[in-house]
């Protein structure tokens, strides 16, 4: 047997190459590859050797050669191929062991691998009669095949596949560098990479798994689990919902609880423990088994707070005392507990629909209150900006269409869902119950009618803000004047589906 070894990550290589040679494998091997081993004293051929040609153009060709493809590529069931390899004087090579330039790390025209991606595609085409390899974590499974004789074609299939997913990772970040468009007019290039197996998807009887995009960073990278069960395919979803949300705002201590995607919960206060309170307070129903996403390291204070209240699935924080983790990992044993940094900035949104998929940029708040307009007549002068924001910036997260009514930097009325604004403003200001007078409102589009915003009103709401845009609006601020109630619209829009 012959390998071929030519890779950029060094790890491993020295040691799988004197396992090779161990089981009697010559060792070809190029470039820095060929120096790392001749540093280690390993026995081998330089591709020039095989080739006959140097390096050339500065390393940019070195193994495009037919004595070298031609060994990759010669496939053993056919007489024919011994007959040409013969003639050229080439042998088979058995073995490619190969990864590429690191173009993630520094992308540029001389990061772009020529050479590599095409030995890589050669041996993996050719898997029936050729190991590729291009994770230096299944060198030991190869030595382990080769040295027990094994011919296992379904374990070449599987490092074929990941061959070519590596090389499908690789030209996508290549395309999307290159296309340096959010929206390319061709093909929209995207490489995932799994992160984990999931026990199962939404439902017990659906498989499900998180990936991640090839190049991006994903605040998922950081998440480490310190206490409960692995997390599931919605507490992942919903957690990121949550942890977003309380990086919405500034650094106050903010506290989320996320129940279905949607916030059943949210608070601002100067005491971690105390918006966790309030946050609870909104909606202490549906916070059961909810998700609290916490912009803090959680301390005993807040520890004693979460376990004084019905039990949420998952708690998200910055980390955690080792006093409050002592606490939380005993009297919430079904609680998972998990530590991240800050999440990542999004910026394209795919939702895949059976064979298609829809695109768009990520939803962010492109104005803010000195950009809106008071539309009414009679405003007030006092307005709660702070109210303000909170209602409009929970609201624009919560699906559509949302009514958000806040005070005090709390919400304290969620209506999610609906099909028609009127009911989520009912929802709303029942969960509200006495609190909501004084209150202040937001919904993330515009009343197409009077009767919502009328509704919110009449319950004793004194600011709502909402978008705007409707051709109607000039009704709806009529009506807002008639009952006093002061009117701001944003110009911006937030459905969420």
């Amino acid at each position: 047997m012959k390998a071929l070894l030519s890779v950029y990550r060094k790890e491993g290589i020295v040691e799988f190459a004197r396992g090779l040679l161990e089981l009697g494998i010559e060792i070809v091997a190029s470039g820095g590859t060929s120096v790392a081993l001749a540093e280690a004293n390993i026995s081998h051929v330089k591709v020039e050797e095989v080739t006959g040609f140097p390096e050339m153009l500065d390393g940019r060709v070195k193994t495009l050669h037919p004595k070298i493809h031609g060994g990759i590529l010669a496939n053993r069931d056919l007489q024919s191929h011994f007959q040409d390899l013969a003639s050229a004087e080439i042998d088979t090579i058995d073995l490619v062991a190969c990864n590429l330039y690191p173009f993630e790390e520094n992308p540029g025209i001389e990061t772009i691998d020529v050479g590599g991606p095409t030995m890589v595609r050669a041996a993996a085409k050719n898997h029936k009669h050729v190991f590729v390899i291009v994770d230096p974590n299944d060198y030991s499974e190869v030595l382990n095949q080769i040295s027990q004789g094994v011919d296992d074609y379904e374990f070449k299939k599987k490092l074929a596949a990941k061959a070519f997913a590596h090389l499908s990772r690789y030209d996508s970040l290549i395309a999307n560098w290159l296309a340096a468009d959010e929206f390319p007019p061709s093909n929209l290039t995207l490489s995932l990479e799994k992160t984990k197996s999931l026990r199962y998807g939404e439902n017990p009887h659906q498989t499900g798994a998180l990936y991640k995009v090839a190049g991006k960073k994903s605040w998922f990278d950081s998440m480490e689990l310190l206490s409960g069960i692995e997390l599931s395919y919605l507490n992942i979803y919903d957690a990121d919902a949550a942890w977003r949300l309380v990086h919405e705002f500034g650094d106050d201590p903010t506290v989320a609880i996320i129940k279905h995607a949607n916030p059943s919960g949210f608070s601002i206060t100067s005491s971690a423990a105390e918006s966790y309170k309030r946050a609870f307070e909104c909606d202490p129903v549906s916070a059961f088994g909810g998700i609290v996403a916490i912009n803090r390291v959680v301390d005993l204070e807040l520890a004693e707070a979460i376990v004084a209240n019905p039990k949420a699935d998952v708690v998200i924080a910055y980390g955690y005392s080792p006093e409050a983790l002592a606490l939380l990992s005993t009297k919430r044993k079904n609680t998972r507990f998990v530590k991240a940094e800050a999440p990542d900035l999004i910026d394209l949104q795919i939702r895949t629909l059976g064979g298609a998929a829809l695109v768009q940029e990520a939803d962010t708040f492109i104005s803010n209150a000195s950009s809106w307009k008071v539309v009414t007549s009679s405003a007030a002068t006092n307005l709660n900006w702070d109210d303000i924001e909170v209602a409009w910036k929970v609201c624009a997260r919560t699906s559509s269409n949302a009514i958000v009514i806040a005070k005090d930097r709390m919400a304290i009325g969620i209506g999610a869902g609906q099909q028609n604004r009127l009911d989520s403003s009912r929802i709303a200001i029942e969960k509200a119950g006495e609190q909501v007078n004084g209150s202040v409102a937001a919904s993330d589009a515009f009343f197409p009618f009077p009767d919502g915003m009328l509704t919110l009103a009449n319950a004793g709401i004194s600011t709502i803000v909402s978008p705007g845009g409707s051709i109607n609006d000039q009704k709806v601020i009529d009506a807002a004047n008639e009952v006093g109630v002061t009117l701001i619209f944003t110009g911006e829009r937030h459905f969420k589906h």
